[in-house]
């Protein structure tokens, strides 16, 4: 935008300079040309007078040299008598100016390739005493192009001047532009606390009001969705209790079994779901983590339980640190998932390995792999229809956050038979 105004300004003020200095630059030609023309018509007028009334020839040298003050450097010029040179040097041998001069007795001027010569006649009771001056084009244009480097320089400057006055007010307003776009794209991203500056033009502050309202709209109709849910978990915790309760009490040991799956099914349905309502969007622009430090500590804390179900839990780990575009808390919860799904739809002693190698593209790839019976069939990301009494929340949770860090979610049989989850991470 900045520069489209300046440029729009360069051409707007180079026109209107162009419209002023070539017609001021030819006038200041034509004022040289005739002040040139002054000064050699008056010295042939004093000249003629001299010539005319002085018989005395060191007088005549004297008025006549008092004469050519006001052309210093000019040639001298050339005074006719009755067809001969009283003063000067000697005229060419064909002058039809001259000529013309003498005979009819009228002052003239001639244009030359070399300038122009002016014919001054004065005519006495005997004689025409004729001066002829010649003006040449260096006498002229004296001054003029010294008159039009100037003109040029001030053009110049004003143009200047114009595009850097130009590009400062276009900044004036793409700069608060760039920071509505700037903050409308962070929002975008999660954070919905970020506020535009309301400054600029009347339009660009009426842009960032509405913006900055948008999000804090937005951000009380999150808040409110949270609220319901976290009230609704309340009211569906009390029927869920009853009928465990009831669950309990039916004799029929293998229905009872089967009822307390599905109420265990149920619950870890609804905790995720408010779980996943509740969470706030921490990811924020620039935010990263050490993959390797956080995976280590996830694994750390459910060695504890695999070594109660007799469960073998490798973890290998990259040598260097790899941080990639996601939060600590979120990559916590990844592998709080995919861990937790190993150990809930597992035998005891399935063994399990946890991966952390980085792709040639710079991505950080996340790997759990089992020894288990594989993934169930269907679409086990969809929400609500994973099957085997999972309610799918998890890796659905899963693919969310690695689509936000620039990554995607692979499935897949891993080399130990069982089931193989990818999460693969944009690199930070």
């Amino acid at each position: 935008m900045r520069r489209r105004v300046a440029l729009l300004v360069a051409a707007v003020t180079s026109a209107v300079v162009l419209a002023f200095v070539i017609p001021l630059g030819l006038l200041v030609r034509t004022l040289a040309e005739d002040r040139a023309l002054r000064a050699a018509t008056s010295q042939s007028v004093c000249i003629a007078g001299a010539a005319q009334n002085i018989t005395d020839p060191a007088t005549r040298d004297r008025v006549v040299e008092q004469c050519g003050d006001d052309r210093p450097g000019a040639p001298p010029p050339t005074v006719v008598l009755s067809g001969r040179t009283l003063l000067g040097p000697e005229p060419p041998a064909y002058d039809p100016g001259l000529n013309a001069a003498l005979r009819d007795g009228t002052a003239q001027t001639v244009d030359t390739p070399t300038g122009k010569i002016i014919y001054v006649v004065s005519i006495t009771k005997a004689d025409r005493v004729v001066v002829r001056t010649v003006v040449p084009t260096a006498e002229l244009h004296r001054g003029v192009t010294r008159a039009w480097v100037t003109l040029g320089a001030l053009g110049l400057a004003l143009l200047l001047a114009a595009v850097v006055f130009a590009a400062r007010l276009a900044g004036r307003i793409s700069r608060p532009l760039l920071q509505v776009a700037y903050a409308a794209e962070t929002m975008r991203s999660g954070a919905l606390d970020t506020r535009v500056p309301e400054r600029g033009p009347p339009e660009v502050v009426a842009l960032a009001g509405a913006l900055n309202g948008l999000a804090e709209r937005v951000q009380q109709l999150l808040a409110a969705e949270r609220d319901a849910v976290a009230d609704l978990s309340h009211r569906l915790r009390t029927p869920v209790t009853a009928l465990r309760l009831d669950t309990d009490g039916v004799a029929d040991p293998e229905v009872r079994e089967r009822l307390r799956m599905h109420v265990s099914a149920l619950e870890k349905t609804v905790d995720a779901i408010v779980h996943d309502a509740r969470r706030p969007s921490r990811t924020q622009p620039g935010t990263s983590c050490d993959v390797g430090r956080v995976v280590a500590e996830r694994v750390q804390f459910w060695s504890a339980l695999a070594d109660d179900q007799g469960r073998a839990l490798q973890l290998f780990l990259p040598e260097r640190p790899l941080r990639v575009r996601l939060d600590a808390s979120d990559l916590a919860d990844v592998v709080d998932v995919l861990v937790d799904n190993v150990f809930a739809h597992t035998d005891e002693g399935v063994a399990l390995t946890v991966w952390v190698v980085a792709r040639g593209d710079g991505a950080v790839v996340l790997s759990v792999e089992d020894g288990g019976y594989g993934l169930p069939s269907g679409d086990v990301v969809a929400r609500g229809s994973s099957g085997a009494g999972s309610s799918g929340l998890g890796l659905d949770i899963v693919r969310r956050l690695a689509i936000a860090s620039g990554g995607g979610l692979e499935l897949g049989r891993s080399q130990m038979g069982g089931a193989l989850v990818r999460v693969v991470l944009g690199a930070a």
